[in-house]
């Protein structure tokens, strides 16, 4: 059985150092076959392939394009990982497991006293268009952790929620697709302290936590040389 794809969406920066990490985490930890960088790609990037993509919207809309954009090329695996450049795995791994965050009302209940705005409008939205389509208790897929994604599912997700502004599509595709999988806890870790899980497989930062944290710390002392992905010098 031939190896899925890895692909991954990637802002306009300069050097996107947590890119070079989570890809030495990759190729050491997570078995894939090619990777994709759909959007910006960083001059120090070597071996991978890349799909060029206008970066004119809201993040949410770029990621969307360029999500649709690999689910739409011919040469990208049919069913590929879907991860973000700030997504390291930590320990290997046979193959990516299907995971998800438990019921969406629960993930609302928490986003909703310490935040608001568009990614909590887009969760009510995307919750409600699930509960249109017949699953009026689904599970929430937004991990910051790769996920296993079938294009032909991915297109149906994304059709099915052209018209909402902050479609959260992982959680449409998981949903939509009846994919299951175990519940976990988010990996994300938001602050420079060193109080954060160093038992799972999976952890994920902000900029600011990966560059002056702890967690960063952690992840670039477990992952110091360069990847084939890495051109050489820079």
């Amino acid at each position: 059985m031939a190896e899925v794809d890895l692909v991954v969406p990637v802002r306009e920066a300069v050097s996107n150092v947590q890119l070079r990490y989570a890809l030495r985490s990759w190729q050491a930890n997570l078995p894939h076959g090619r990777v994709w960088i759909v959007g910006y790609k960083p001059a120090w990037l070597h071996g991978v392939e890349h799909i060029p993509t206008r970066q004119t919207g809201t993040k949410y809309a770029n990621t969307t394009a360029a999500v649709r954009a690999a689910c739409e090329h011919p040469d990208v695996s049919e069913v590929f990982l879907f991860a973000n450049d700030d997504m390291f795995v930590m320990e290997p791994l046979d193959a990516m497991p299907v995971l998800h965050r438990g019921p969406v009302r629960d993930v609302e209940a928490y986003y909703a006293t310490r935040a608001s705005g568009a990614y909590l409008r887009g969760m009510r939205e995307t919750r409600d268009l699930l509960a249109e389509h017949g699953y009026p208790d689904p599970l929430s897929y937004e991990l910051h952790v790769p996920l296993p994604v079938s294009k032909a599912g991915m297109l149906q997700a994304l059709d099915a929620g052209r018209h909402l502004t902050v479609l959260h599509k992982r959680t449409a595709f998981g949903v939509l697709n009846e994919i299951g999988g175990e519940r976990i806890e988010d990996v994300k870790v938001l602050h420079r302290g060193p109080r954060f899980d160093r038992s799972t497989p999976f952890l994920s930062t902000m900029p600011d936590s990966f560059a002056h944290g702890e967690v960063g710390r952690v992840i670039r002392t477990r992952f110091p040389r360069p990847s084939t992905y890495e051109l050489r010098g820079r």
